[in-house]
């Protein structure tokens, strides 16, 4: 494998391995303390939070498979791998929102007295703080290293800090005499979290079914007709991930160019794009005389 990628897998890893520790003791914390103090709101906060860690694994599995080289089978890679886990997070997501949302549900019709103590808000705000800081390392990491699985996963933490914040307004509407608004406020982390899925499956769709991964053409036909000997380029297509995108495009050169100079023009080409868009992996270039029509 190239030292570079696998160092690239390497640092992918090791975010998620101490992002997964982190999520597991925010989820067991917010858990125990719901259960024993009958405040559903809470406890579902802390199933998501234990979601949060669940995806942590499903990641560590597709950054596994993602990481090996290129082989007969898989001529453009595995990369495709990571996106395609990152999907796997999104229907966690919609698993753990059914549940909770047949918890709130239920709570709304056989309602209980949770207790609300200054405990339970000790609980919410460090765990709140303790997730902030997980979902700023883990995007910023995530763009870093143009990472679907980190992005994927800390928006993922970001839907745990609006439950969380959602769930600190409910326990003090609770202590003044409310206790309906503990299902209400559950109903609301479900919805949360279905919102979190669907933003994973439309990012995760959008490579998976090759939408253009290089909205801007005009910049690579700009790089393109850079290049000595090319004089018009059109059909400009790309896809792929952030961090792996392939382009094909067709170049018009002057009919009696010699096959031995066309040849130059599209190792030439593909230096350039690839020098100028580093996330650009593999150019096809498609050679025709200017005087043939398109």
């Amino acid at each position: 494998m190239n030292m570079a990628l696998e160092e690239h897998y390497r640092k992918v890893r090791s975010v998620l391995f101490w992002v997964l520790i982190l999520n597991w003791v925010v989820a067991f914390a917010k858990i125990f303390y719901g259960l024993i103090s009958h405040i559903t709101s809470m406890t579902a906060d802390g199933f998501h939070s234990l979601s949060d860690g669940s995806s942590n694994i499903i990641g560590l599995i597709g950054i596994r498979l993602a990481c090996q080289p290129k082989d007969q089978d898989h001529p453009y890679g595995h990369k495709k791998y990571e996106t395609f886990f990152s999907l796997g997070i999104a229907l966690l997501l919609f698993f753990i929102c059914f549940n909770i949302l047949r918890e709130g549900i239920s709570r709304i019709f056989h309602p209980a007295n949770p207790e609300i103590n200054m405990a339970s808000f000790i609980v919410m705000f460090i765990t709140l703080a303790i997730n902030i800081w997980v979902m700023n390392y883990e995007f910023k990491k995530g763009k870093l290293l143009q990472s679907d699985i980190l992005v994927s996963d800390s928006m993922h933490t970001k839907a745990d800090i609006f439950t969380s914040l959602s769930v600190i307004i409910a326990l003090v509407v609770i202590k003044l005499g409310y206790p309906l608004i503990d299902p209400i406020a559950t109903i609301l982390i479900a919805l949360f979290i279905a919102h979190a899925g669907i933003d994973i499956i439309r990012e995760g769709s959008k490579v998976l079914c090759d939408t253009a991964a290089i909205v801007d053409i005009e910049r690579i036909s700009g790089i393109v007709l850079g290049v000595e000997g090319v004089e018009a380029c059109h059909k400009i297509r790309t896809r792929g991930r952030p961090d792996d995108i392939h382009v094909d495009l067709h170049v018009q050169v002057k009919p009696n160019m010699h096959i031995d100079k066309a040849h130059k023009v599209c190792y030439a080409i593909e230096e350039a794009l690839k020098k100028k868009l580093p996330e650009i992996t593999d150019v096809i270039v498609h050679m025709e005389p200017k005087d043939v029509c398109r």
